[in-house]
């Protein structure tokens, strides 16, 4: 049997040394299959060594750093140090460095810098990102409309909206639900993530150098993730043949112009290679962690009633039942920005970050850390770090509310990391669990086929994502204050976008 990691004893760090290694653990531990999420045993060792320490992964020696401190420290005072990316096996095979989210360095930068302002900028910019994300809300709340209020699992409604708002950005295109192509996607970016929660996809994250030989599920990982890639250059040649130069439509469209811009550059990042693979990032990393979210969302407020109450008397006090919720209204609803900052921090859907990387020597916290270490910021242990949330373990949207009932910020708050490495689509996503979640509540009062004691929100797999269990619910359509499509007004807030009025909360 092949060891995962192996249990050995370990004494406190010396000062200007390597954070010594400390313990392993044999196959079947916690650890052996959960690379990507805290196990148990990791707070222990805090306890025992600080927030600084070392770990194996098979024979990968990593760092970890826990806490908030430390992974402040690391990620925002000391950015260009720890600004290096670290490799994930199964997306290796694939990306092999190129792309935003696992490349380093220059490439890094410049992928980074154009797609900040590529996602901000076309089209008419931010505003145009709400319009999709409204027109794709509106989709949701016609879709809950068909169960009828009778049980459903939300899953595939939720991963197909965040998914269409993701392709609307990146390929321009909204995709029909029906389209098979477009459901051939989400099951081979589901199927992904399963494999890379199973103990193949584990073992192939520690021992790749053997694994990629060997037969097994862990394959199939590599089989999906070119498939989707080779989805994603499909479309890439469709905007080629429509594209128009003067009113690019979403991203691909402006990174094609970018490269005509750098054609005759020859160390230019701006080409195929590159941009297939930002492609897929945006698309893989924006369908997953916000379906995700919202899935534990709706599941919390299942457990929770009282809280989706209050959360319902904001939405009609502020909002309305008349039009679409846009960005503006958030400023103006506390107690569901409260909410919805703690169903991230509770999902804690990223728990272990992805990896960085040294990219000098570096002397951290009284230890020496050559360039090119291995280094994991765990952002699960920063949004549960009891110094900085009062009984983390508990689900309380008043720690995001002062006494005057304002919104409250808390610097510990990291779902999307911190620092240079910070998710570039963190606006988007948060406008998406904004408008998607007020969207719902504003025309359903959701009901659980259990009792809300009986719910249980210990979240399911130990993968890359974090997700709820598997549960049903059933959204019961609100009657008071309804109008037909045809009766709603067209106004909304000065300054925002709305969605059409064919795509407003249908009528009861």
């Amino acid at each position: 049997m092949l060891v995962l990691i192996v249990r050995e004893g370990a004494t406190a760090p010396l000062p200007h040394s390597k954070p010594r290694p400390c313990n392993r653990l044999t196959h079947g531990d916690r650890f052996g299959s959960q690379v990507h999420s805290p196990p148990g045993f990791l707070p222990q060792l805090r306890d025992k060594y600080g927030p600084v320490f070392t770990v194996h992964l098979g024979p990968r020696r990593v760092v970890v750093l826990w806490g908030y401190e430390a992974v402040k420290e690391a990620l925002e005072d000391r950015a260009d140090e720890f600004s290096g990316r670290g490799k994930l096996a199964a997306f290796e095979e694939v990306v092999q460095g190129f792309g935003l989210l696992f490349s380093s360095g220059e490439r890094w930068r410049q992928l980074r810098r154009f797609s900040l302002a590529a996602l901000q900028d076309y089209g008419p910019g931010k505003r145009s990102v709400e319009e999709r994300i409204q027109e794709e809300a509106g989709r949701l709340v016609e879709e809950f409309q068909k169960t009828k209020g009778s049980p459903f699992d939300p899953t595939f409604f939720l991963s197909r909206s965040a998914s269409s708002v993701v392709c609307s950005i990146v390929f321009g295109k909204h995709f029909d639900y029906a389209d098979e192509s477009f459901l051939d996607l989400l099951a081979k970016t589901n199927q992904v993530f399963v494999h890379l929660s199973s103990t193949w996809g584990q073992l192939y994250e520690m021992f790749s150098w053997v694994m990629r030989f060997l037969p097994g599920a862990h394959k199939q990982i590599v089989r999906d993730l070119e498939d989707i890639n080779s989805f994603i250059l499909e479309r890439i040649k469709e905007n080629q043949a429509s594209l128009d130069r003067d009113n690019p439509q979403d991203f691909i469209d402006c990174f094609l112009l970018q490269m005509e811009k750098e054609i005759l550059n020859p160390a230019t990042e701006f080409h195929l290679r590159n941009l297939v693979m930002t492609a897929f990032n945006l698309f893989f990393v924006g369908t997953e962690t916000v379906s995700s979210t919202l899935r534990y969302g709706l599941l919390i407020l299942l457990k929770h009633p009282e809280v989706e109450e209050k959360m319902t008397q904001e939405i009609d006090r502020v909002i309305g039942r008349s039009r679409m919720p846009a960005v503006a209204d958030r400023s103006r609803m506390p107690y569901t920005d409260a909410v919805i900052h703690e169903i991230q921090r509770f999902s804690d859907v990223i728990p272990m970050n992805l990896p960085h990387t040294l990219t000098q020597d570096t002397h951290f916290r009284g230890y020496a850390i050559p360039k090119g270490t291995e280094v994991f910021p765990v952002l699960s242990s920063v949004l549960q770090d009891p110094s900085r949330f009062r009984d983390p373990e508990s689900f309380d949207p008043g720690r995001f509310l002062d006494e005057q009932g304002h919104f409250k910020a808390n610097e510990a708050f990291m779902p999307f990391s911190a620092g240079k490495r910070i998710c570039v689509g963190q606006e988007v996503a948060r406008m998406e669990l904004f408008i998607f979640l007020t969207a719902v509540l504003q025309s359903f009062t959701l009901k659980s086929p259990v009792p809300p004691r009986d719910i249980d929100l210990a979240p399911h797999g130990g993968g890359f994502v974090h997700g709820p269990p598997c549960y049903q619910l059933c959204a019961v359509l609100r009657g008071n204050g309804s109008q037909t499509k045809e009766e709603r007004p067209k106004d909304r807030p000065q300054g925002t976008a709305g969605a059409p009025p064919n795509h407003t909360p249908p009528a009861t």
